[in-house]
């Protein structure tokens, strides 16, 4: 099986965070054109393929607010090729067509407290018909909502949290976000992984609006083209070239983390094997 890591030419969101570069920005209409045209060449090619295939549409922008997304997350979900279709969203969009969707499906939702009515978000979380995560970036300010979410969210709905980016978590407080979520300890600090083993490469990849294949989005080494099928001839098993690597999407597959064995058949959507049952191993930092 192949895993994809999708992200077309989109960039624009309707939220105005205050730790995202993204917020609040606009794509043109030839952008947005342009980005749905990838997109679509993106699935039917998906749909061509003879072995089975596993997405995670990681946008820069908010993609469910754009009904191209919705429509090839619920398309791709009726693939026989396809074992799972996922995708990282705020969720501002409506929810109401994800009835239409197979139990392939599933959402990797962040909650921005800062952009949304508590309510109205909860609400939502609620009442969706696919498998999902939630999750919040472990900004101080945010522990009160942090608390309250874990408290009013289903027991079997896993929320994790994000360390924020530069931000150095005294024990204390990095046992506060563990309080919340038992696998905080994973995304305190960056995973040194020069030389270490990874999927990337091999039976993971990173795709582009116009096909360009990389190993991951963090590494910028071309492998080819998925249109061509030129990147094929490059997969093989490989090390990391990075010193680090600190994105959940990206250190779930160093194979010495053991995380495939942490998110076991919730890779693509970040929902532990066994939650919210399992006692999590501290191990693998």
């Amino acid at each position: 099986m192949l895993t994809i890591l999708y992200r077309g030419p989109l960039a624009s969101c309707d939220y105005d965070c205050a730790y995202c570069p993204f917020a609040k920005r606009r794509d043109t209409p030839e952008q947005l054109r342009a980005d749905r045209e990838a997109l679509s060449r993106f699935a039917g090619w998906v749909g061509e393929q003879p072995f089975e295939v596993s997405i995670l549409f990681t946008p820069w922008g908010e993609g469910l607010v754009r009904s191209w997304y919705r429509q090839a997350l619920v398309e791709l979900s009726w693939l026989p090729n396809v074992t799972k279709v996922a995708i990282q969203t705020n969720l501002s969009c409506r929810t109401d067509w994800l009835a239409e969707a197979s139990d392939r499906a599933a959402l990797w939702v962040t909650y921005h407290p800062t952009q949304v009515a508590y309510d109205r978000f909860l609400g939502k979380i609620r009442s969706l018909p696919v498998r999902h995560s939630v999750g919040i970036v472990g900004d101080p300010a945010h522990l009160p909502d942090a608390r309250r979410l874990r408290s009013d969210l289903p027991a079997e709905t896993y929320l994790w949290v994000n360390a924020e980016e530069g931000r150095l978590y005294t024990d204390d407080e990095a046992a506060e976000w563990s309080a919340i979520d038992p696998l905080f300890h994973v995304s305190r600090l960056p995973h040194r992984s020069a030389g270490a083993p990874c999927r990337t490469g091999d039976s993971v990849i990173s795709v582009n609006g116009d096909g360009t294949v990389r190993r991951c989005h963090f590494v910028p080494e071309v492998l080819g083209n998925l249109y061509d099928g030129s990147y094929r001839a490059a997969l093989r098993p490989r090390s990391c070239p990075a010193t680090a690597c600190d994105c959940h999407i990206g250190y779930v597959h160093l194979e010495p983390l053991g995380l495939y064995d942490v998110f076991a058949g919730g890779i693509l959507e970040r929902i532990p094997a066994a939650w919210p049952s399992a006692h999590v191993s501290r191990s693998g930092r």
